[in-house]
């Protein structure tokens, strides 16, 4: 007999999509949100993102040098890792904490635990809440929408929704929905988020399952404590939270109870750290402890092999 049967592990079957073809619908899904950045917040947005994003792939091809691993920066997760952080910022901060948040994100929180599909926590969201510990007044000094146009060399700055909300004040929701407001780069345009959502599921790069769980447990919690629902669910970094960073494959449970429990999770934090922490906003806290409580989530909630519960019974 001349062919021969090979036996190998699985998986079994094959696919044409990669790491790289999946990072790359990633960027383009960021896209609008990078050009809203620029729109909004001038030329400087575009230096902060540029200057995340090259620090991001020199770490990452330095990292795996000195470590002696294969280099992975061609399959441009070290890119989304750099736009990600980028959007996560404050348009006025200094770039070279930007960078140093950037080197964190990917030396530290991606490469030290083996580099992509590893890191238990989300390197972007990470990064963000070092740079914030580190740096505070930079990390909360927040931009007025096109500040540029007045002439001034330096940025004009404003409070937050969420900040104006706790003081009494509000933002109306179509400047939440178009951006027109205060905060990080990537948060403000709601508009830009929700087509880079719409394309990230089309392409099927992700399900829904998460954005909309925690989108709507927000809303619920917003409901049962006499919100406004449309403020708290367009305000802040939910949105490009829950989209961009709460459905990172690695650091997000593998099945559908879990994904539940995971959203619901971080829409629970979300919620009660906006309304009775210190700080006006808490998507970033909330994500990283619920990406920490992903393993008991899969344990949890991992189906059992068909007839295991049976011949425990018989046992």
């Amino acid at each position: 007999m001349e062919e021969k049967l090979i036996i190998s592990p699985s998986p079994h079957i094959l696919t044409k999509t990669a790491t790289t073809h999946i990072m790359l619908d990633v960027i383009i899904a960021l896209m609008p949100a990078v050009i809203a950045a620029v729109v909004i917040f001038g030329f400087r947005a575009f230096v902060i993102i540029a200057d995340t994003v090259c620090v991001s792939v020199l770490a990452e091809y330095i990292s795996r040098k000195v470590m002696k691993r294969e280099n992975t920066v061609t399959d441009l997760s070290a890119v989304v890792t750099g736009i990600l952080l980028a959007l996560n910022l404050p348009v006025g901060i200094n770039p070279l904490y930007a960078a140093f948040g950037a080197i964190a994100a990917i030396v530290a929180v991606k490469q030290m635990f083996g580099g992509i599909g590893n890191n238990f926590v989300n390197p972007a969201l990470t990064a963000r809440i070092i740079l914030l510990s580190s740096f505070p007044s930079e990390m909360t000094t927040w931009a007025a929408p096109f500040w540029y146009k007045t002439g001034s060399v330096d940025a004009v700055t404003c409070a937050t929704p969420l900040a104006l909300h706790n003081s009494g004040e509000t933002a109306s929701l179509r400047d939440l929905f178009f951006g027109t407001t205060g905060g990080c780069m990537g948060e403000t345009c709601a508009l830009a988020i929700i087509i880079g959502f719409v394309y990230l599921v089309v392409r099927r790069v992700i399900t829904p399952v998460i954005p909309l769980t925690y989108i709507g447990t927000v809303a619920l919690m917003s409901l049962l404590f006499g919100q406004d629902i449309l403020f708290e669910v367009l305000s802040g970094g939910l949105l490009l939270g829950a989209v961009f960073m709460a459905t990172d494959y690695t650091t997000s449970p593998i099945t559908r109870k879990g994904r539940v429990v995971f959203a619901a999770g971080c829409g629970v934090l979300t919620f009660l750290i906006r309304q009775f922490g210190s700080l006006p906003e808490g998507v970033s806290f909330s994500i990283l402890i619920m990406n920490i409580l992903v393993p008991l989530i899969e344990r949890a909630t991992l189906p059992h092999p068909f007839g295991e519960r049976e011949s425990r019974k018989n046992a």
